[in-house]
This record gives C-alpha cells, structure tokens and sequence, in this order.
C-alpha cells in the first residue's frame, strides 16, 4: 500500500485533483462516506459510484480518496484498500478472488478469508466499470461466493458488487455513464456521484497556469471558447492539456490561435501533427513513420470498435510494430505507458483515439493493407456511421464527426506533408453514399449554427447535401472563395445560360440547392455573407431565395462582398421584407443613387420593421443624405443606426439632425464614429438631444471635436429634457479644460449613466470627474478613462471618489501608468464591502508577490468585484461595441 501511495502522488495530474468538481446526484445513503474511523454501530453498508464522462478525474479522485483511507487507520484492525482496474483485469485470465487479492495487495496474503470478509476496514476501488468486456446482462446471472474458485475476472467483480464478495467492505466504483444501466443490476442502494472536472473558472485558471504570460493565457482561453464542442471538452484536463499545448507554440511565433480551435478535428490535428512530426523539438529522424501511424490509428481503430483503451505488447505485434516503432507518439505523449498495468499503453484521453480512429478510415487502402489491412473486428464507413452500432458504442458517434472534419483537401495535405502518407479523399464519396436522410438528419439534429468556408464546387456538393436536413438551423455564416463562380457574367445577353461553361453550370446548380435552405427551413433567422467571391447570377439566386415569403430571415449582415452591385441586389430583395428587423452592409460599401434609393424605399415600405441598421465605410453618402433624412421621418421601426467611417461630415450630421428632431423618429442608438465631424457640428446635435428624448445612446468617437465640441454637447446635456444614458467620446481630442464641462452636467440632475473617455489625454482633468463622482446627484454607473495618460499623483482623489460613490459599477484604468503606490491607494479603497464597483480594468504587475496580497485582500472583503489586469481592452472594430461597458442586450444584438 504504501508503494501505491508513493506511485500515484508522483504519477497524478499535478495540481489538477484540487479543482475537479463533482455533486451527489442520487442515492439513498446521504450520510457521511468513505471514514473509516467510524464505529461499527454508526456505520453503513455503501456503494458508492462515481460517474463521469471520460478523462474528467473518476480515476484520479478514486486514488486520492483511497489514499486518505489508507493514512486513517486504527492500531489493532486489519485495514487495508485494494484498487482493481478493469482496463487491466479484462486481459487476465481466470483466478480465485485470493489471488486476485493477493496481487493488488501482498498484505492480504497475511489474513484469513474470514477475517477479509468480516472486515469493515476495507475499501476497494473498482475502477473503470465500463472497460468490462462481457455480454449485457451476463453477470448477474454468474455470482460466486467461494474465495477459492478459479473464475473469470468479471464474474469475480460482479460477485464483489452483488457482496457475495467482502459484504462488509466499502466499495467505489468509477464508471462512465453508458455503462450504468448494467452498473444498476449489482448494486444495491448506491449513493451516484457525478465528477464534472473542470468548470469554466477551473479550465481558465488551468491557462493561467500554463502559460507564462496572462494575455496569451486569455488569448487561448476565449479560443478554445469559441468553439462550443471543444470547451465542452475542456471539462477534462487533459484536453486543456492538448489546448494549452498546441496554442503556446503557436502564441509564442505571433500566429491567430482561433483557427485552431474552430472545431475539435482542427486542434487535434494540429496536436498531433506538432507533437509528433520529425521537425518536432528534440527530435532525430524518424524511420518508417507514415508505417507507425497508419499502425497507431489501426490500434486506434479496434480499440474503439472492442471498447477498450488498453494495449499490451501482443496488440502491438499484431500490427508488425514495436514499442521503438511508436517512439515519436510516445515522446509526444499521443500514447502513454499506463500508470496501473505494467507493460500496456493507453492515448491520452478517450478523444485522441477516436480522433486517430477516424484517420483509418481516411488512410490511402493501399497503405491501409500494408497496416493491417480492413480488420474484421473493425466496421466499414457504413457501420461508422449506422444509428444502431452507435447505440452499443457511443464512442463511434465522435470518430464519425472526425471523420467529417478529416475529410476535406487542406487538412489532407496537412497529414500528407507532416507524415509523409497518402490520404485518400475516396472516404468523401463514400461518406456520402453512406449517409441515409434520417442519418443525416439525426447527426444535425442539434446543430443551431453553422459556419461554411467554400472553397471548391466539391465543398457546394456537401454543404447543399447536409443543409437539406438540417431543419434546427437558425444561424449560417457564409464565406466563397474566388474561382468558384465566373465574373462578369451578368454582362452577356439573355441566353447566355446555353452558353455557360459546364463548369460554372454545375457550381450555379450546387449554389441554388445550397440557397434554397432560406426558404425552406423556417427556423433559420440568421445570414451572414463575408469575405466572399461571388457573380451576379449567384446573388441573383441567393436573393430570389430571400424574397420568398417562406423565407423568415430576421438579421442578415453583408460584408466585403463582391461584385459592388450585389450590394444593390440584396438591398431590393429586402425591400419590404416584414421579417427583416437588423441590416448590416461593410466593408466599401458603394453609397450610389440606386442603392440609397432602395434603401430609403425599404424604410419607406408599410412593412418594413427593421430595427437596426449599419451602413459601415460607406463613401459619398452626404449627396444623398437630403433623401435619407426623409426616409428616417417615415419610418417608425429603425431603433439603431450606425454611420461608423461614412463620409458625414459636419453638413451630413447637420442634416441628419432635422430627421432627428422629426417627432415621428424613433432612433434610440445612433454612431457617428470616425465621421470626420469637428466642433462644427456640436451645437447642432446638442439641440438634438434636449428635442428628441426618445435617443438615449450617442458615439462620436474617433471625431476632432476637442474641448471646444464637449463644452457645446455639455450644454445640451444639461437640460432636464436631455434623455441620453451613454456618451461615447473615445479618441476625440478632449483635455483637462473638457472634463471640466462634463464634471459640471454629471453634478446636476443628468441621466447618463455611461460615459467612456478614454485614449483623450485628459491628465490631471481626472480631478474635475472625481469631484463629479463624490456628488450624490452623480448618476454614472460605467466610466472608460483607458489610456488618458493620468499622472500619478491623481490616484488618491480617485480613490477618494470610489470611497463615497455609490453608483459607479465599472471602471476601466487600463493603458495607465499606476505605479505600485497607485495600485495600493486604489485597493485599500476597494475594500470595503459597501462599495458598489463590480468591475475594475487597470494595468498592473499581477505576478508580484505585493500585488497578489493586495489582490487577494480585495477579493476576500468585496467577493463581488471583478478585477482584470490586463493592459488594455480587448481589441474592438468599433468603440460602441465595446463588451467591457456595454450590456450585449442592449444594441450590439447581432452577435
């Protein structure tokens, strides 16, 4: 025993067994478990059963629990705890329970049977329940009761869960959920506890951990959280493992982590290719290595099918390699030598072998038969993926999603280049010939949303085939890269179609199948076209769709589209569209008579109800402003508007201004960022805002407007009729003498409650907003002073504020200069439990070890402040989208 206690405290997951989380999820013994120190009149017979999915911690909380047992005996009991691992025993041959006993515990060879089985000292752990291979329902029937009876391994455990076996004893089993069912009919009254791993705040501070510096640990974290699945699978440490492992490499040489984490196939494909390619660090040449993986994905392969993740030398030599052969897999810890049976190998985590189990089905046949060949224990594509061998093995449902994800041309020259074997894209066709409607329709079942990369007429064939049957979609990003489709075809003359190359016929044919899910899948509500190469029969087909009435679109966003006219064609086919509520059009966006026209008839139409429109970068749109302002006096839908980087000026918003003051507008939002407005325009809008109380959030960032712009929208501002709640005024020239004039309206009885201005060098105008916030009349909530340039010795007045305010509940300091001293005027402040600040950005040393003390005596007395010591804000294409103030409910509602 105390062997095994030295073993696992140097083989568990450092660290990790401390932050796995897990619950009582059913049962009837809810009393205290697992002490042994209790009297014999106290204590209770108990099963207790710990499930989880794979790779979540059972295992490594099972072995610590045993080793807590362990160190809690009395003197002059037998005590002792056994840990009996299925994935090792389903290879043994049979046995009495003595011996098998005796091998997990050489001090059990001292004490009768009878002893043993009157003992209630004894815990054992049966772990990986789910690892034996026998029949449904077979152990029930097979129950042993005589110690010295040669039977099969399992019989022996089902005997010990039915306790016939040791019926005193206390007994912990481990267990993934599938296995369950079969779990039930041993067992008597168990007490169920779930093992959930790591939750959101235990994956995040795993990547802190990880990485040496915090940006980068951030940067990775919010990569892997964009992918849904894979964060789902961060749940297990050793997938954060894999995560960290790939996107540090990839940090630390300047490259974008996200496409790597865009879904599971993609970052465990680049795991695998940085780990164990012969360019990886440390590592010599590589004999035969397009023959070692073709072997370990084989091994891969049957152990998915057997349901076992455990392999022993004889495994290895049925596939013709050894352990030598495998080297670069072992150094690069895809496979493992298993901790429990000496001599076995185990991957990683249960998802890097469905992962290579889905590369053998991807691997070229010729070279598949030099590895072994189509094992007969291994089904063929059509088994892969049928719905009732995925019943009896729900781990083929995630090799068949891999399989999908392995099988396009990029990532097969990926494999090709790093390994150096063939792939073939023959498993695509024969993916397709597989997949049955209901098939298809059951693997996208739960898909909501769905993001298309097309870069071949293949690609069109696959996505028309898989949009069909998926009726849950609600959201779809589409992105088509040039070639796809013929340019300029819109220019021939009618009969051109008899005309067109086979080619192109073929891809507008694909196109039209592909756009008809718009119109026949009534959930889908989203559409995104971006970055994408199209000809102006394939808009004229996407928006023929789109003005279908079985087409329920709500939000549609058009983004650096070409040709320029599909801008136009998709503007007419919204025109009177009652389900569009939110228009976004970027990206050079050609603001010409026609597309200003069919804009304004949009707005225009009785049933138009768009309630948020964007026209980003749109130039020359001043010369038809006067018909636009009109179009806003009509309307009565359109709640937000965003001009940002339009070509206004201070004529344009003097313009716009007359809509504005229309009493039948109803704009709320309106961004003017990076209009090229000056002061000029400043008196026009403060009048705005004391007419049209309906307007409650304004941007005019990235706008010159200078002391001289805030003094004149102060004045307005100031008038009780003023309804604004958020003023963004970021990067617009404002100084010491500006904050003055805000100082001054934030003092009466104004209703903003957020004001962000930051990167403006108002100094040692921080003193005018202090005296703001220590006013009770100050209705500030949120207040962005990043990057200002504030001088050192302000601190103390802020501090002073936060002291006595009591509404301000963000706060972003970051891109300042604090200093140690600033950071511990701030934080004495932030102690008190009254103060009503939930988040503070600033810019500190977060690893000194002051710092840290500092930090931890501010959670620990106001629990409800989020600090983050970042240096800035994350980066934003728009300061009026800025998630650090701004509620994502509020108006950026698209994504």
């Amino acid at each position: 025993m105390e062997k095994f206690c030295s073993i696992w405290k140097h083989t568990c997951w450092v660290g990790v067994c401390d932050d796995l989380h897990y619950k009582i999820i059913g049962g009837s013994q809810k009393s205290t478990w697992l002490s042994s120190s209790k009297t014999s009149s106290q204590r209770r017979l108990l099963t207790v059963v710990l499930q989880g999915a794979a790779g979540v911690g059972k295992t490594t909380l099972a072995k610590k629990w045993m080793l807590d047992w362990a160190q809690d005996h009395l003197p002059g009991t037998f005590h002792s705890a056994f840990y009996l691992s299925c994935k090792g025993l389903g290879r043994q041959g049979p046995c009495t329970f003595t011996e098998l006993l005796a091998k997990k515990c050489p001090d059990a060879q001292e004490a009768s049977p009878q002893v043993l089985a009157q003992g209630q000292k004894i815990l054992v752990v049966i772990d990986g329940f789910n690892e034996l291979r026998v029949p449904s329902g077979s152990l029930i029937h097979d129950i042993c009761g005589d110690w010295e009876k040669p039977k099969p391994v399992p019989v022996l455990l089902g005997s010990l869960l039915k306790r016939k076996l040791l019926p005193k004893a206390t007994l912990l089993v481990t267990t993934r959920p599938e296995a369950l069912g079969e779990l039930r009919l041993l067992v008597d009254q168990p007490l169920f506890i779930e093992v959930e791993g790591f939750l959101e705040a235990d994956r995040r501070g795993y990547f802190l951990k990880h990485f040496e510096q915090q940006d980068q640990a951030l940067r990775a974290f919010e990569s892997m959280k964009g992918s849904p699945a894979l964060f789902h699978m961060g749940a297990a440490p050793a997938v954060c493992w894999v995560v960290c492992t790939c996107l540090k490499g990839q940090l630390e040489k300047g490259e974008d982590p996200a496409p790597t984490c865009r879904t599971p196939t993609s970052l465990f494909l680049r795991f695998l290719c940085n780990q164990c390619s012969p360019a990886a660090p440390g590592r010599g040449p590589v004999l035969h290595l397009p023959t070692a993986l073709q072997a370990l994905s084989l091994l891969a392969a049957r152990g998915i099918w057997a349901q076992t993740s455990l392999f022993d030398g004889e495994d290895l030599g049925q596939l013709g390699v050894s352990e030598s052969d495998l080297r670069p897999f072992l150094d690069g810890k895809v496979l493992q030598a298993d901790v429990d049976c000496e001599g076995c190998y185990a991957f990683l985590h249960l998802s890097v072998q469905q992962f290579l189990a889905a590369l053998f089905y991807l691997l070229d046949r010729a070279e598949r038969e030099d590895a072994g060949g189509w094992a007969p224990d291994i089904g063929n594509v059509r088994a892969l993926l049928s719905k009732e061998e995925r019943l009896l093995n729900p781990s083929l449902t995630p090799v068949g999603y891999f399989l999908f994800g392995l099988a396009n041309q990029e990532r097969a020259r990926e494999l090709e280049a790093t390994f150096g074997c063939r792939v073939s894209l023959d498993v695509r066709q024969e993916l397709l010939r597989s997949q049955e409607e209901a098939l298809v329709r059951e693997a996208l079942a739960p898909i909501t949303e769905l993001a298309l990369h097309l870069q071949s007429e293949r690609d069109l064939v696959h996505a028309s085939f898989c949009l069909r049957h998926g009726q849950a979609l609600h959201r779809l990003w589409l992105q088509v890269e040039k070639g796809i489709f013929l340019e300029n075809d819109g220019a021939s003359e009618p009969g051109t179609w008899a005309e067109r190359s086979q080619q192109d016929h073929h891809a507008l044919c694909r196109w039209t199948e592909l756009c008809s899910v718009l119109s026949s899948n009534e959930n889908l509500t989203f559409l995104e076209v971006s970055q994408s190469f199209l000809s102006h029969s394939s808009v004229r087909i996407l928006c023929e769709q789109i003005t279908r009435v079985t087409c329920n679109v709500q939000k549609v966003v058009i983004k650096n589209v070409s040709p320029v006219q599909a801008y136009r064609d998709f503007c007419l086919a919204l025109v009177g569209k009652k389900t569009l509520t939110h228009l976004i059009l970027e990206g050079g966006v050609p603001c010409d008579n026609m597309l200003l026209l069919l804009l304004c008839e949009a707005l225009k139409h009785r049933r138009c109800n768009l309630q948020y429109l964007r026209l980003g970068s749109c130039s020359e749109f001043t010369q038809h402003l006067n018909d636009f302002s009109l179009a806003l006096k009509v309307n009565q839908s359109l709640q937000s508007l965003d001009l940002t980087a339009s070509e206004l000026g201070d004529e344009g918003v003097k313009l716009l201004c007359g809509s504005l003051r229309h009493p039948n507008c109803f704009l709320q939002w309106l961004s003017l960022e990076n209009c090229h407005l000056t002061e000029v325009c400043c008196k026009e809008l403060a009048s705005t805002l004391i007419v049209n109380q309906r307007l409650t959030h304004l941007c005019l960032a990235k706008n010159n407007l200078g002391d001289g712009g805030v003094r004149l929208l102060s004045e307005g501002l100031s008038y009780p009729e003023c309804q604004l709640q958020t003023l963004v005024l970021c990067q617009c020239s404002i100084t010491r003498r500006g904050c003055k004039h805000i100082s001054d309206f934030l003092q009466g009885d104004s209703c903003l409650t957020l004001s962000d201005l930051s990167l403006n060098p108002i100094a040692t105008g921080l003193w005018f907003l202090c005296e703001a916030l220590k006013k009770p009349s100050c209705n500030l909530k949120c207040l962005g002073l990043c990057g200002c340039s504030l001088p050192s010795f302000c601190w103390q007045d802020l501090a002073s504020a936060l002291a006595s305010n009591q509404r301000l509940e963000v706060l972003d300091l970051g891109q300042n200069s604090l200093g140690q001293s600033g950071v511990t005027v701030l934080f004495e402040a932030l102690k008190q439990r009254s103060s009503p600040l939930k988040r503070l950005r600033l810019r500190t040393d977060e690893s000194s070890a002051q710092t840290q003390k500092l930090l931890k005596e501010v959670r620990d007395s106001n629990p409800k402040l989020n600090i983050d010591c970042k240096a800035a804000r994350a980066a934003s294409s728009s300061f009026c989208e800025f998630p650090f103030f701004i509620p994502r409910d509020n108006f950026s509602v698209f994504y």
